[in-house]
């Protein structure tokens, strides 16, 4: 994080946003409040979808702890966003067991269809197309993670050009 981020204000929580830290919080004792961390920066990419360096300055706040070490948790795990995405982000896994059935060439065929590189966003921001570490589905490769929350299995070129064509006509 350089100076003039650490130095920014944070950006101001919702009642609701404190709320819903506030659940995560009590799961824990007093003293280890820092332990919601991952979930208090998972509600942040929730409500706005990704987390900003305002964002993390909020959870520091909250959490009573430093801003790099948010900072450091955000930036450790790929799950967070550190910069807008599009509407659909597509995680493709490109880890060993995937690589070997055809992850690399998954990955390969969403960004020449969507024309974008690896961790682009199409024009019209609908979609950023990403690799990704293992997501624990090594026995249905290649696959890959829809909004980090649908797991698509066995991705052929067909199945991901339905999945994209799907994704174009969904509503919100």
């Amino acid at each position: 994080m350089n100076a003039a981020v650490a130095s920014a204000a944070a950006a101001p929580l919702s009642d609701a946003t404190r709320a819903r830290f506030a659940r995560e919080v009590a799961k824990y004792p007093a003293d280890q409040k820092q332990s919601a961390v991952m979930a208090c920066l998972s509600i942040v990419q929730q409500e706005q979808g990704w987390v900003s360096p305002d964002s993390e300055l909020a959870v520091a706040e909250y959490l009573g702890m430093p801003a790099m070490a948010v900072h450091e948790v955000t930036t450790f795990y790929n799950m967070y966003n550190q910069k807008p995405v599009g509407r659909f982000k597509l995680n493709v896994c490109t880890n060993a067991p995937c690589m070997f059935a055809g992850g690399p060439q998954a990955l390969d065929h969403l960004c020449s269809q969507l024309g974008v590189e690896p961790y682009g966003t199409t024009a019209d921001g609908q979609f950023t197309v990403q690799p990704s570490e293992c997501l624990g589905a090594c026995g249905d490769a290649p696959v890959m993670l829809v909004n980090d929350r649908h797991m698509c299995s066995f991705m052929s070129n067909d199945k991901l050009d339905q999945l994209v064509d799907g994704l174009r006509r969904a509503e919100d």
